[in-house]
């Protein structure tokens, strides 16, 4: 008797949950959500600039302190073009969060090599900005091929070398602007010269015809 007791709030629990199941079957309601959430346009910095390179990578910086690599992350890596100035920047973000481990410009004089006894590691000095702040890191990225990595290599001293060739025609241009403005400043300066003799020989003249007159 006890245990039929014990047993009956269970049982009518139960039916009320298959009642409240049927009544919710029924009534063929929908519940709009409470929240609407709307579409957030995400902006990377990168929409003025064409990717002339991407490749997956995981990249370490060298911590001078602790004298070891620490890990940057795991993510792609890619050179970019910025359609108005030209100029070109290595920038890796991390794949799930996209936090950015380096974000540098590639100019003249800067050169990367193979890291001792890896093929597939390369490193690379740069005054990076990935934290907010100039800074002169050495950096190491790890591929997971020895063609990904001769591929980021080449195209790294391609870069190098095309800023160094865009300097030294922009060093021609300036010289050759300065030796033009040089050559007009001279002319300029003749051409006063002979003005002035010519303006004293007028005066020269004009002084003889009034003396001739007095006479």
């Amino acid at each position: 008797m006890a245990s039929i007791i014990s047993n009956e709030p269970e049982r009518e629990h139960r039916d009320e949950e298959e009642s409240g199941a049927n009544e919710d079957e029924d009534t063929g309601a929908q519940v709009a959500p409470i929240v609407r959430l709307e579409e957030v346009a995400v902006t990377t910095g990168e929409e003025d600039e064409d990717t002339l390179l991407d490749l997956k990578s995981k990249m370490y910086r060298f911590d001078k302190d602790g004298s070891q690599w620490k890990e940057r992350g795991a993510g792609t890596v890619k050179f970019l073009k910025h359609r108005e100035s030209g100029k070109i920047r290595l920038v890796m973000r991390q794949s799930k969060t996209l936090k950015i481990c380096a974000n540098h410009l590639v100019t003249s004089g800067m050169s990367v090599q193979e890291h001792a006894g890896n093929d597939k590691s390369c490193v690379w000095h740069a005054r990076d900005f990935s934290d907010g702040e100039l800074k002169d890191e050495l950096f190491c990225i790890r591929f997971a091929s020895v063609e990904n990595c001769k591929a980021f290599m080449q195209k790294f001293k391609e870069v190098a070398e095309s800023e160094e060739e865009k300097e030294e025609s922009k060093d021609a241009s300036d010289a050759a602007g300065l030796l033009e403005k040089l050559t007009v400043e001279e002319k300029e300066t003749k051409e006063k010269a002979v003005e002035k003799t010519e303006e004293k020989e007028e005066n020269k003249k004009s002084e003889a015809v009034e003396e001739k007159k007095t006479e």
